[in-house]
């Protein structure tokens, strides 16, 4: 034999990849794994369930023959394959489709199931309109709190501005001792008293903000004619009653 050539096409064209058998040896293994299953599958024997679904779809599928006593009945009184029943027509061209019960379970446990799934969606969509009313209900509590909240602060401003009035009217007519401790507006820096003096000698604790306005309003009205909402003093009471239009917010609003 001639001594091979390895410039010559024959030996270049050779596949010399290196690990290109071990892939080929993969590619036929799985290959002929693929051909066992199919043989398995193939000669494995079927169930009996399986065999009854077979040979029961394989009848529903074919039609109905003359070997059928109904349909032969049928035609014996004219009926023709594809017609729909009724002496007019309007019946039904198909048969009634089986539903085939394979499970285990009773008669009426299908509707117990889809009863109770209703009932469950039921309560759902119940917790959920419970659940809108209650946030809600919550929102409005938050507004009719923050609108409170706004109405006490403009209050609480209402009576800082009236004690500062009754404090500064008091003293021009030499008054140096206000009628209600809080008449006037406590200094920041005072020395404090025996707590229990205080107590005995100060209820104004007791009064709520809108009270001690209402009381504080009379008393600036009726001893020095002033009006804290029009902010202006009066000559006398009939000046007062003639020209105010009220003694409360909601009259000079």
């Amino acid at each position: 034999d001639e001594e091979e050539d390895y410039m010559s096409d024959l030996f270049i064209k050779q596949d010399v990849r290196p690990g290109l058998p071990m892939v080929r040896r993969v590619k036929d293994a799985i290959h002929k794994e693929e051909k066992q299953k199919e043989a398995n599958e193939k000669n494995r024997q079927k169930s009996i369930k399986e065999e009854e679904k077979e040979r029961r779809d394989l009848v529903l599928k074919s039609a109905l023959g003359n070997e059928n006593k109904g349909f032969a009945l049928l035609q014996k009184m004219g009926y023709k394959s594809g017609q729909a029943l009724g002496k007019s027509g309007e019946g039904i061209v198909e048969p009634i489709p089986l539903n085939i019960k394979t499970g285990l379970s009773g008669l009426g446990h299908d509707e117990l199931k889809k009863r109770k799934a209703e009932e469950k969606l039921e309560n759902y969509r119940q917790k959920l309109h419970m659940k809108k009313q209650a946030n809600e209900q919550a929102a409005d509590q938050f507004r009719i709190r923050f609108k409170t909240k706004q109405e006490e602060r403009k209050m609480e401003g209402d009576l800082r501005k009236s004690q500062r009035a009754c404090q500064q009217l008091d003293m021009q007519k030499d008054i140096g001792v206000p009628k209600e401790t809080w008449f006037w507006i406590e200094p920041e820096e005072e020395d404090k008293k025996d707590e229990e003096d205080n107590e005995d000698e100060c209820t104004s604790s007791d009064l709520s903000v809108s009270e001690k306005l209402h009381i504080l309003t009379a008393y600036l009205r009726e001893e020095h004619f002033y009006c804290i909402w029009c902010g202006t003093t009066y000559e006398d009471s009939e000046d007062l009653s003639s020209n105010c239009p009220g003694d409360s917010a909601a009259d000079h609003d």
